[in-house]
């Protein structure tokens, strides 16, 4: 790998110091060993927890006022990254909870290490061979030490959880020092987290979504990126904004998406487009809820103000199977990942319709025994 290295402006020294030693991490998930079975990513919490246990009311909580101290403590840098790049102080802290718990929580792995063994025996070898050559740079950069970069089991590091080539792309130096450092600096790391955002397309002043109560009899399978409207139109399709919220000319002007994380049990929501640039950050609805939410309840006490309901959640496995399913009978076109997310939601849903069962687009034992049966 020495003459990729080079090419990317790693020094000799540098390649030599970190490579020394350096000796796979086998225990890793998502690796594919000869001889043995293929080791699966772990199952993220944000694709088999139930919205209740993932958006968990005791720890937004806990998050919030902690978020709140944190925005008084930093409060000039945060106004000077609002100004700068117009991602609001709650969204950025909302992120930094998330990902590290404010930096309280210590991350498990050696970077190197991870990017070393990802790129030789992982499922994605060329995407982590190029992170393993970043990571070298910003080693041989002097931004941080080899001690200091340590990463999740995927290799995402800092305070705001970064793979090294989102370091290159979105990295800022906002504290001024001369060197960009997410790991330490606590103004860098949030300003780089709202410099991503807005390269993924954030705009500014529009709020991640809007709660709902929708009306009975809804449809849930438009509950996809495609069928956006103005939320206006939502409104006067029998959408109720909550807590009797009233909404200006422009918020009504804003194209919206429909998002039923449970199908028509539990809260709705109307997305906006900043919803789906946060959920570039991770891709996951569940994660977003949890963004968004804890980035409102630093502004706000109030909870959900519908309560969720669903109790019980497919494995994975499952999910899949569910996927193939839908995939065999024509009415699900996207990837095979286990995770019910809008488009598996509403993809059964319309298999729920074409079947003349409840449509609840919600993946239950039920509906897939049905799914499975079909052909």
């Amino acid at each position: 790998m020495w003459p990729e290295a080079q090419a990317a402006g790693v020094s000799r020294a540098t390649f030599d110091a970190e490579t020394r030693g350096l000796e796979p991490d086998y225990k890793l998930p998502d690796l594919i060993l000869p001889g043995r079975p293929a080791t699966g990513a772990p199952s993220q919490a944000e694709f088999v927890q139930v919205p209740a246990d993932y958006v968990k009311e005791a720890i937004i909580a806990g998050l919030a006022t902690e978020g709140q101290r944190l925005m008084a403590k930093y409060r000039d840098a945060l106004s000077g990254i609002e100004k700068r790049f117009g991602v609001p102080a709650s969204v950025v802290l909302a992120i930094w909870g998330r990902e590290t718990d404010y930096g309280r929580y210590t991350l498990p792995y050696d970077a190197v290490r991870v990017m070393a063994t990802q790129a030789y025996v992982g499922r994605r070898k060329d995407q982590y061979r190029n992170e393993f050559i970043l990571a070298l740079k910003i080693l041989g950069d002097g931004n941080v030490a080899r001690k200091d970069v340590r990463s999740s089991w995927a290799g995402a590091t800092g305070l705001t959880q970064f793979l090294p080539s989102e370091f290159y792309k979105h990295g800022v130096d906002f504290d001024g020092d001369g060197r960009i450092d997410i790991w330490k600096s606590v103004p860098d790391a949030l300003a780089s987290a709202a410099q991503q955002l807005v390269n993924k397309g954030w705009q500014p002043g529009l709020r991640w979504a809007y709660e709902v109560r929708a009306p009975a009899g809804v449809d849930c399978t438009m509950g996809v990126p495609e069928v956006t409207k103005p939320i206006g139109e939502w409104l006067r399709a029998g959408f109720v904004p909550v807590r009797g919220e009233k909404l200006s000319a422009d918020e009504q002007a804003q194209p919206a998406s429909l998002l039923q994380p449970e199908g028509i049990y539990g809260p709705a929501f109307l997305t906006t487009k900043n919803y789906f640039v946060i959920k570039e950050y991770n891709f996951s609805d569940l994660y977003v809820l949890f963004v968004g939410h804890l980035s409102d309840r630093m502004l706000s006490p109030q909870p959900f103000a519908t309560p969720w309901s669903a109790s019980t959640q497919l494995r994975t496995t499952d999910v899949e199977a569910m996927q193939k399913g839908l995939t065999r009978i024509g009415l699900y076109a996207d990837k095979v990942d286990g995770k019910a997310g809008m488009k598996t939601r509403a993809a059964l849903g319309a298999y729920q319709k074409s079947a003349g069962l409840k449509v609840d687009c919600w993946p239950s034992e039920a509906v897939l025994h049905s799914i499975s049966a079909a052909r």
